[in-house]
């Protein structure tokens, strides 16, 4: 006689989405929250815990947006919880521009230990992804006494004045903004799936490489490069891995011309492609690395991690914030640390990475509207297009996709410079029931708006 395993489903949706509570309370935020702010699902939050969201609706579903990356130790890890709790009970903020605290302490002593590179380090914190940018960009130069920075096409590297200057993607992030900062010089970052057809992969590599090169004759001379900027795997541009060599003729530059090699880890850190940062996967290890996100499983931190005769240049007074290396934020970073540098975990990072990439490459050969699936451990994503051939971005149904799963039980937010493109962030300690479950229904999201398969 045989049994048959019954699997106890997370997704339970007792209302559409969004649901009576949740559409009044929508309906506040649009009268509340300028018009530009804007969201990706209508999803309205009661509750989560670990990788489910429970909604005031009383809905459960899976979150596999993180808070855009935010949430990779999960949502409320007790463990941070409750060092949070006690914190709150000792002190909140007394300013590390006024006083002295030692989670702050404890904090930076660990990322210098823990971020790559067998060199001296010091860490300053601030709150945000946008201020851990603008402090390395603003360090490098008063380091090397030059202005120029180069960065790249498809690159996401905050909303400040300065960040917004460095970032792509026009239409979304800077449009009727500006004027932008000077003195910083966009080059085109290899993406591997839209590299000309005549190129082999090496030789387009070897292309992009040397357009790099030329750039430090045709746009900025090494004397007057500050710094070079780049995420080791692009969040925004659209989960687009670096080719390795591209990323080690970066170092090579530096090297040679004395600028100060950035890599923005605020997306790819903290376990999210299998190790504890994405730059350890190309054997390289930055001048600066910045970071933010997961770092504070959901509070508001960033840090910028250097060289120590880097970090060390400004003069006494010149960087800091009232809020930067708040107490609070940092026990919970704290916390995060210490469980993602646990081998059991980056274990667990890797098993979802990996679950994700064959699903994924399954889906690639079956539905003719995905054009590619790509990533680097758990940081995975499926750009639709109109046509394989051509390639032409597909942005409408990838919206159509992203509203059907979600209005399924699943919370997804969009990617890629074309915005045609749908990323995958589940929490790192999602279970591999609910991670199945999760892809299912974007798979069947998939199938209702491409029936004919290949």
């Amino acid at each position: 006689m045989s049994t048959t395993l019954t699997i106890q489903k997370t997704i339970n949706l007792k209302t559409t989405i969004p649901g009576p509570k949740s559409q009044a309370i929508l309906a506040r935020r649009a009268n509340a929250t300028p018009a530009g702010l804007a969201k990706s699902t209508d999803v309205v939050v009661a509750d989560a815990k670990g990788a489910v969201i429970n909604d005031v609706d009383g809905n459960t579903l899976l979150d596999f947006a993180g808070a855009i990356g935010v949430m990779n130790i999960g949502h409320c890890a007790p463990n941070v919880v409750k060092a949070i709790q006690e914190q709150a009970e000792k002190y909140i903020h007394t300013c590390a521009l006024v006083t002295t605290f030692e989670p702050m302490i404890e904090l930076c002593e660990l990322l210098n230990k823990v971020t790559p590179g067998s060199f001296t380090k010091k860490t300053l914190l601030a709150n945000s992804g946008s201020e851990a940018v603008e402090n390395a960009i603003n360090i490098s130069r008063y380091y090397t006494k030059r202005k120029g920075v180069i960065c790249f096409e498809g690159g996401y590297h905050g909303r400040t004045l300065l960040t917004l200057s460095l970032t792509s993607k026009h239409g979304l992030f800077k449009k009727g903004f500006g004027p932008f900062g000077g003195d910083i010089y966009r080059l085109p970052a290899p993406n591997i799936y839209r590299k000309p057809d005549q190129m082999t992969e090496q030789e387009y590599i070897d292309f992009s490489i040397k357009n790099l090169r030329n750039a430090l004759i045709s746009q900025v001379d090494p004397s007057d490069l500050a710094a070079i900027l780049i995420e080791p795997v692009q969040g925004e541009g659209g989960f687009i891995p670096m080719p390795k060599a591209f990323l080690q003729e970066i170092r090579n530059i530096c090297n040679e011309t004395g600028a100060v090699m950035v890599c923005d880890e605020i997306q790819s850190g903290f376990g999210r492609t299998g190790k504890l940062f994405a730059c350890e996967h190309y054997g390289i290890s930055p001048d600066i690395i910045t970071t933010a996100k997961s770092l504070g499983a959901g509070l508001p931190i960033s840090a910028t991690v250097g060289k120590a005769e880097i970090m060390d240049a400004v003069h006494l007074g010149g960087v800091g914030g009232t809020y930067g290396g708040s107490p609070v934020t940092c026990v919970a970073a704290i916390e995060v640390i210490k469980e993602m540098t646990k081998p059991e975990f980056l274990a667990q990072a890797d098993r979802v990475g990996k679950i994700m990439e064959t699903r994924l490459e399954e889906w690639r050969k079956k539905y003719s509207v995905i054009g590619d699936v790509r990533g680097l451990g758990a940081m995975r994503l499926v750009e639709f297009v109109k046509d394989r051939k051509t390639k032409t971005p597909d942005m409408d149904i990838t919206i159509k996709i992203l509203k059907d799963a979600v209005a399924n039980g699943i919370v997804l937010i969009r990617a890629g410079l074309y915005s045609n493109c749908i990323r995958l962030l589940p929490p790192l300690v999602i279970t591999e029931a609910q991670l199945h479950e999760g892809l299912d229904v974007l798979e069947a999201a998939i199938a209702r708006a491409n029936p004919q398969t290949n």
